[in-house]
């Protein structure tokens, strides 16, 4: 018998039912209080058919997953002939602060769970893999949160004034009472009528509801006449990868306009996952050619200011006037040292 093939192939993609998961990323995390105070894991899950929905976990719950694989698929395995390389879960801890060893746990947990849901198709089939990504009747009935991490990089709204109510507009109605962090956001209670003006992105919307303007999750409400579709902004960003031995440059596709303002961490998160890595560092290059490392939100407005007077990509209108060098954080042998 040949070996089992270790990534899925298309033609393995293919013969997977509709509900299987593609995707999962952490959106949030949410605090249970009780007996033992813990936190949860706000997953928004994507399957094969096109569907969207929320799941909640708990790290104990991650654990007690990898386990069962490791038990049935791993190389200690002796009953399954069909054994691959799992991904690795971060560790337990112990001893800190239980919501900043949650925080510190999101890009990890996101990464394993992109690459679990790369593993052949007997495992992506494995009953306790399904179950785990299931939507339960207790996940439907939990109130989600801001969802921050879906949260759009750009802060601007369009400053749309409401018009007279038309029930042939586009609108929707709120699921759940919600409250913004920020001026920008629109407030709402459950049973809301809120109009639609734009989708900020896959998963925000902007609207109106009496006489109000702002964004919110599109996981808060259901759609009762959606918005008509409309081109999504394709931008390019340019992106260094100063590796121990070489140079890579890569341009990867952003659904922002090229006149959007990042925020350092939303650059650094993205980097992250561009290139699964946590231990990088963002920098730019100056107009004297230097290279200046990127630690706050301060150093990206120098950044934008300084790409106004450099030379811009011979492109079309699509990129960014602005690039990104990616480094180690130990890595000071691209930066200027002389004084």
């Amino acid at each position: 018998m040949s070996l089992p093939r270790q990534l899925r192939d298309e033609s393995d993609f293919e013969q997977l039912p509709d509900d299987v998961p593609v995707s999962a990323n952490i959106a949030d995390i949410l605090e249970k209080k009780g007996f033992s105070n813990y936190y949860m894991f706000v997953i928004e899950v994507k399957t094969k058919g096109g569907g969207k929905y929320l799941i909640y976990r708990r790290y104990s719950q991650f654990y007690a997953l990898s386990t069962k694989l490791e038990e049935r698929y791993g190389p200690e395995s002796k009953n399954n002939p069909f054994i691959c390389p799992l991904p690795v879960l971060p560790g337990k801890i112990y001893v800190g602060n239980k919501q900043e060893i949650a925080e510190s746990r999101i890009p990890l947990l996101n990464v394993y769970m992109k690459k679990l849901l790369c593993l052949p198709v007997w495992v992506l089939l494995d009953e306790d893999v399904r179950i785990f990504f299931y939507q339960t009747v207790a996940d439907r009935d939990m109130v989600p949160q801001a969802l921050r991490r879906l949260r759009p990089p750009t802060r601007k709204i369009k400053n749309t004034s409401p018009q007279v109510p038309d029930y042939n507009r586009p609108r929707a109605e709120a699921l759940f009472d919600f409250m913004g962090n920020s001026t920008l956001e629109l407030n709402f209670s459950k049973g809301s009528l809120i109009y639609l003006l734009s989708k900020i992105n896959k998963n925000w919307l902007e609207g109106t509801l009496n006489d109000v303007t702002g964004i919110f999750p599109e996981s808060f409400v259901k759609i009762i006449k959606n918005l008509p579709p409309e081109e999504t902004p394709v931008s390019w960003l340019r992106i260094y990868y100063h590796g121990a031995d070489v140079c890579e440059m890569r341009d990867i596709l952003i659904g922002e306009d090229v006149n959007c303002k990042p925020l350092f961490n939303e650059l650094l998160e993205l980097m992250r996952k561009e290139f699964q890595e946590e231990d990088i560092i963002l920098n730019y290059r100056d107009i004297e050619g230097d290279m200046i490392r990127l630690l706050d939100d301060e150093d990206v407005d120098l950044m934008l200011f300084q790409s106004k007077f450099k030379e811009k990509l011979h492109t079309e209108n699509t990129f960014f006037s602005w690039q990104l060098h990616i480094t180690c954080s130990d890595d000071l042998e691209v930066h200027n040292t002389s004084s």
